[in-house]
């Protein structure tokens, strides 16, 4: 072989093995830093055609409404619990910290947070909308339709499911 072209050949194989290591080593950075939006329907029952349920200690954000006589506060510390629910079934979702002034009862929000079990979220960012008119895309897209009342199978602070 011509010493030019094993020169040329080295040198491309060099070129694509660098490009193929730099997009692979991206891509598994990203991995820890993408976190996908579910509803509370879709984290129990699965998302997409092929219904992928997210595996426990998983990254995610869930939007959906607060069931109203769900928030859960601990007298000692910062803890809240709450429940959504966009049409189906009921999340728990647990978090550390102040709540938005605009969180309440019957109202959308988005949390971001782990999951820890199939139905519970361990939040560490909760937002709700900052006005009558507003609401995140895909929780908006999500709760079409749902009214800000208790759901029928949601009674006394525990669900008959």
């Amino acid at each position: 072989m011509n010493p030019r072209r094993k020169k040329r050949m080295f040198t491309l194989i060099g070129v694509v093995f660098g490009i193929g290591s730099a997009v692979g080593l991206t891509l598994y950075a990203l991995q820890e830093n993408i976190n996908l939006f579910y509803t509370p329907s879709e984290l129990i029952n699965g998302k997409g055609p092929d219904l992928e349920k997210p595996f426990i200690g998983q990254k995610l954000r869930i939007g959906g409404m607060v069931v109203p006589g769900s928030v859960v506060r601990d007298e000692r510390s910062l803890d809240v619990e709450f429940k959504l629910v966009d049409t189906g079934p009921l999340v728990t979702v647990r978090y550390k910290g102040i709540l938005p002034d605009l969180f309440r009862e019957g109202q959308g929000i988005v949390a971001q947070g782990n999951l820890i079990e199939p139905n519970v979220i361990e939040a560490f960012e909760v937002l709700a909308k900052h006005d009558e008119q507003y609401m995140p895309p895909e929780v908006a897209e999500a709760v079409k339709g749902i009214k800000h009342e208790k759901p029928k199978y949601y009674t006394n602070g525990a669900s008959e499911n």
